[in-house]
């Protein structure tokens, strides 16, 4: 897995956005999207008595928002700034709403409904880490923030299983937790099983035991720049459930039955082509080809065409690619390999 930033380092960052970033709730009518001089000049959102460049993820919502296809909007931003400027600010002031802007390190990082609720990445560390390191065992294995999200991976000493029928002998997992959280709207608040496979250091990621939503109260225009204390209240209820389910989340017995299905796997083989198989998952798990070739290599090079094994190569392609945030979606892949109901493996075993 990739193991991002220590928890030092992680602090810092978390410490030093808290301290920069800023949130508004301001009316459409008053936004203005500008290009500036020059092609390569960046485009600027003047609002609330500034003007500030956005960044990607801000654009994204803005054109989704005003109903401007993706392809086009990149387009128009690209060769022709004073047309998109005309249609986004037109549609600003045609269908007037209350938005959320966030701001970090003098740009615009997002364009929010006026009801998200902000369940921020310190508030979130700061309940999640004293807990983790509470409890018995628990190391955190790799830790990240992100322009998309903050992630927390900590896996236990203490509930360790091997995998029966693995090529490699004494393949032994670890259980653990995820923690991931989005300040940006890229999605919830969520606690995940999170494995952590000790022969090869792969990292694998299942489906969420908690997922908390970031909706809450609308907020008024009026409130301009929104202070901390307006989420205190709304936040408090979120961070307990958090605080329990941490609390309670290292089940040895749901563990257990993952790892008997894993040991069931390793007896179920591709009998098709290995290409073809890789194919056929890459479509139904949206890999690029790039991916799809890592994970044939891995595949090859671990000897083990069995359910198991390619779930062992998917994982760690996780390790080949550049982003954080890709990496942990491609261990979730991992874990819907464990998943997969018979008919879905079955076309894959069997392609040809």
């Amino acid at each position: 897995m990739k193991t991002g930033k220590s928890l030092t380092e992680l602090a810092v960052e978390i410490e030093r956005q808290r301290a920069t970033k800023h949130d508004y709730i301001a009316d459409t009518r008053t936004l203005e999207l500008m290009a500036s001089a020059g092609a390569a000049a960046p485009l600027m959102l003047s609002f609330g008595g500034t003007t500030m460049p956005l960044r990607a993820h801000a654009h994204n919502q803005i054109g989704e928002r005003v109903g401007i296809p993706s392809k086009y909007y990149d387009r128009m931003a690209a060769e022709a700034p004073e047309l998109l400027t005309r249609n986004v600010n037109h549609w600003f002031k045609e269908k007037p709403e209350n938005r959320m802007v966030r701001t970090l390190d003098g740009h615009v990082r997002a364009f929010l409904s006026d009801r998200y609720a902000r369940i921020d990445n310190f508030d979130v560390a700061s309940v999640a880490l004293p807990i983790l390191q509470e409890v018995g065992g628990l190391v955190i294995r790799s830790a990240e923030i992100t322009d998309s999200r903050l992630y927390i991976k900590a896996t236990s000493t203490a509930v360790v299983a091997e995998v029966k029928g693995s090529k490699r002998v004494g393949d032994l997992v670890e259980a653990g937790i995820m923690v991931t959280n989005s300040e940006v709207g890229l999605g919830a608040l969520n606690v995940k099983p999170f494995y952590n496979f000790l022969w090869c250091t792969n990292g694998m990621v299942r489906d969420a035991i908690m997922r908390s939503a970031h909706i809450g109260r609308k907020q008024d225009a009026s409130d301009a720049m929104l202070s901390d204390q307006t989420k205190k209240a709304e936040d408090t209820v979120v961070l307990m459930k958090l605080r329990d389910v941490l609390k309670s989340a290292m089940d040895a017995a749901a563990f257990q039955a993952a790892i008997d299905a894993m040991s069931e796997q390793t007896r179920q083989f591709i009998k098709g082509d290995p290409v073809k198989a890789i194919q056929v998952l890459g479509e139904a798990t949206v890999m690029s080809k790039d991916e799809q070739s890592s994970v044939l290599r891995h595949l090859i090079e671990g000897g083990d065409l069995s359910r198991f094994g390619l779930m062992n190569a998917v994982t760690r392609t996780a390790e080949d690619v550049q982003s954080y945030d890709r990496a942990t979606e491609i261990e979730t892949l991992g874990g819907r390999i464990l998943d997969l109901a018979a008919n879905d493996w079955q076309r894959i075993a069997e392609a040809a």
